[in-house]
């Protein structure tokens, strides 16, 4: 049975007995949520500047997009001040089932709320958006079609005029051979989170590339249990590619957004407080116990900047206010390799 990827995908991942049906994202890898608590502690402090940016409304809101197990919401729901923790509605999105002996106060939900003011992040979210895979052959682009059960592949019919479009501005291919994976569909996640956002600003951290420096032969992959594997859309693994966050922040502006930076991981986390730095060796010998506690905070910050792991990573960040909550709160873009 041959199947455009974006089906294969879809039916792998969410279809009625889907790997996201019934698995835990952290079974299978580590996320920056998972890597240290100082990532929602860093969300927590985006969270008081846009807070602050808007005013301080009566009620702010914080929307994990993708929240798998509702770690990130709980920790900034716990750690949140408490003349901020009275106003804020924390919801958590995922088409999981809602883990057992999570905090009453966050709600669980299917979709994104209709309508949000304050924060929304999708941390490696879009990622795992179904998307098609062309190839580019000596009669032009391609669809490549797969065999779900095997993940063997052939060259299909050439894909619609939206997606050709997408692929000219986004992703040219330039030799037979190349291979692209077609964005389209997260650009049009990351608008419908946009046009929910009646004020505040929205954050996309994910793997990223952008158009002068996007792969040949594309990104597709596929995790098991913390390893890569052949990326076989069987329903037994999970399937993701790269994110080309520069089309999205293209389509976040088409739905409303006024401010764009794109940046780094590493860059936007220093900028909200995380800097990985060693304690002072003089805490040792005063409080060895601090010492051993600063030492491991440390460390798990040093791994969420790491320039090439999760510091890596792109952040996109958009506002539909005219304020910008970081890196000086004014526009700016920059590279997310």
């Amino acid at each position: 049975m041959w199947v455009t990827w974006r089906d294969a995908i879809q039916e792998a991942l969410y279809g009625d007995d889907g790997f996201y049906r019934r698995e835990r994202p952290d079974q299978h890898f580590r996320t920056s949520v998972h890597a240290s608590p100082s990532f929602a502690r860093a969300l927590l402090e985006l969270t008081c500047r846009v807070d602050e940016a808007l005013g301080r409304p009566p009620a702010i809101d914080f929307v994990d997009v993708g929240s798998g197990d509702g770690l990130l919401a709980a920790r900034v729901l716990a750690s949140a001040p408490p003349d901020l923790a009275v106003r804020l509605r924390v919801t958590a999105v995922d088409l999981s089932s809602r883990p057992p002996g999570l905090d009453e106060r966050i709600a669980w939900a299917s979709t994104p709320p209709a309508t949000a003011e304050g924060l929304v992040v999708a941390n490696e979210w879009l990622d795992n958006i179904p998307l098609d895979v062309a190839e580019q052959t000596p009669s032009g682009p391609r669809l490549v079609l797969v065999d779900p059960a095997t993940g063997d592949e052939r060259v299909g019919p050439a894909p619609d005029a939206a997606d050709l479009d997408w692929l000219e501005r986004w992703w040219p291919m330039c030799a037979p051979g190349c291979r692209a994976e077609i964005g389209r569909p997260r650009d049009e996640a990351w608008a419908s989170v946009l046009v929910r956002l009646s004020r505040g600003t929205a954050v996309a951290v994910d793997y990223a590339h952008q158009r002068d420096r996007r792969p040949p032969i594309g990104t597709l992959t596929g995790y098991r249990a913390g390893s890569i594997v052949p990326a076989v859309p069987d329903g037994t693994c999970d399937i993701t590619a790269h994110v080309a966050l520069d089309a999205c922040a293209a389509a976040g502006e088409r739905a409303g957004a006024v401010s764009t930076t794109l940046t780094t991981q590493r860059d936007a986390l220093r900028d909200l407080g995380i800097r990985g730095g060693r304690p002072p060796l003089d805490l040792a010998r005063g409080d060895p116990a601090g010492y051993l506690r600063a030492l491991s905070l440390a460390s798990e910050e040093a791994e969420l900047i790491t320039p090439s792991g999760l510091g890596g990573f792109g952040w996109l960040s958009q506002s539909t206010t005219q304020a910008e909550p970081i890196h000086g709160r004014s526009r700016s873009t920059r590279s997310a390799n």
